[in-house]
């Protein structure tokens, strides 16, 4: 599928967000809490990590985010994959586009943790769904080094996740998630 086309798939997608606002929340969609960040001079490096670290337990989405980048990169610290990897797991279960992103490229190139390119598939698709639009690029990547069985799994259990979240969508105002806007 050419970027254009992605575009507009990515955005019909995204036009059930109003929706998603009405039903109070959902598992798919869910926007970053607040904002931390790591770039900071030297001196005051250890103050905001510890403000970065207060609002990731709080479960501030972008904290956790920051964290793991700041983990993954490993420019003012040591590199921690397995840190690394743990927070950006903890901000994609909130739906944190850019963690996805992250997390579903560090399972395609083994990074941290044991290569799998059927998890790294989902992950990236549902990074390119919450708004990560390079997720689409690499996620073909990902389906083309998958054997045949692997894709079809992979679009299975995708299909699963997306039927679950009209459900959900369905169950929070008994409308359904293709009905007007009143």
């Amino acid at each position: 599928m050419n970027r254009t086309g992605r575009a507009l798939a990515l955005g019909c997608l995204l036009l059930l967000q109003p929706l998603l606002v009405q039903a109070g929340g959902n598992s798919l969609l869910i926007p970053a809490m607040g904002r931390c960040t790591l770039n900071t001079q030297p001196q005051d490096l250890a103050q905001a990590l510890a403000a970065c670290q207060k609002a990731s337990d709080e479960g501030d989405a972008q904290a956790q985010y920051e964290l793991g980048e700041f983990y993954y990169d490993g420019k003012n610290a040591p590199r921690d994959l397995n840190k690394a990897l743990s927070y950006f797991e903890k901000a994609s279960l909130q739906g944190h586009a850019q963690a996805q992103f992250k997390l579903g490229t560090m399972f395609f190139h083994g990074e941290g943790v044991t290569a799998n390119n059927v998890q790294a598939y989902i992950v990236l698709k549902m990074a390119a769904v919450n708004g990560a639009e390079d997720a689409l690029d690499t996620a073909d990547e990902v389906a083309e080094k998958m054997p045949r069985e692997e894709l079809e799994v992979a679009t299975q259990v995708l299909g699963q996740i997306f039927r679950k979240y009209l459900m959900e969508l369905q169950s929070a105002d008994g409308r359904t998630p293709f009905s007007p806007l009143p």
